[in-house]
């Protein structure tokens, strides 16, 4: 590029995604003249999915600004908590992130997720059709224009990654209330009409269970309720303000 040399600094909690020579400080950069704010920003690694806000000498300025030679730019991160108008508050999960689904929906978290790659143009779509926030570890897919919504998922870990979208987003949490297969939420259930359904064992042993409206599948609390209710305890705890 042969244009206006601008001078960039990206906040430190962008330092992780953005390209290693812009993680220390403020450094030079040649536009080409015509090139936006944003294409900027995401040219130097950092989704706009992540950038709250864009100072050009001080002064806030839209993605859609040309900077001119000499001028200051810092990239601001979102701002947390984040909120989200124009739609109730609900997610869509890529591929890669079937635990963390599973883990919102056990705190009754609307999450949506496909267990099969469905591909991202049809990712990004389905955000912007059923307005829903999209979840992600690809930044290539939060940079796509057709996505209403979207946030980077920082960690690889699914306990931290919980925390994060949680501390991020807080979302009201209803524990207990949705189906953790398939999204659909859960009504008390009568021993007698799921038994049919149940082991032998599991008839003898318990007395209380929840069925889900969407799929049928039949909920008690088994072996694994413990580590189940765990996760909740904690997740309540630390974000109990914004239980339903």
């Amino acid at each position: 590029m042969n244009g206006p040399e601008i001078t960039i600094n990206f906040a430190s909690e962008l330092h992780g995604l953005a390209a290693p020579a812009r993680r220390k400080g403020t450094t030079a950069f040649v536009t080409d003249g015509s090139s936006t704010l944003g294409h900027i920003v995401e040219s130097l690694g950092v989704p706009l999915t992540e950038v709250g806000a864009v100072l050009v000498d001080g002064r806030e300025r839209p993605v859609s600004y040309v900077p001119r030679e000499r001028e200051s730019v810092e990239v601001l991160a979102v701002r947390r908590p984040q909120s989200v108008p124009g739609a109730p508050l609900r997610f869509l999960l890529d591929v890669h992130l079937g635990t963390l689904a599973r883990r919102l929906r056990l705190l009754g978290v609307d999450a949506a997720y496909e267990s099969e790659d469905i591909g991202d143009p049809e990712l990004a779509t389905r955000s912007a059709a059923q307005r829903r926030v999209l979840l992600s570890r690809d930044r290539g897919l939060l940079r796509r224009r057709e996505l209403w919504a979207g946030a980077f998922v920082y960690s690889d870990r699914p306990d931290e990654q919980l925390r994060d979208v949680l501390g991020r987003f807080t979302p009201r949490l209803a524990p207990w209330t949705r189906c953790t297969a398939c999204n659909g939420e859960l009504k008390d259930a009568d021993k007698e009409t799921v038994r049919e359904r149940l082991e032998h064992g599991t008839r003898r042993t318990y007395d209380v269970f929840a069925q889900c409206t969407a799929c049928d599948r039949v909920y008690w609390r088994g072996a694994h309720h413990a580590k189940l209710e765990a996760i909740v305890d904690e997740a309540v705890r630390e974000f109990g303000d914004a239980v339903a």
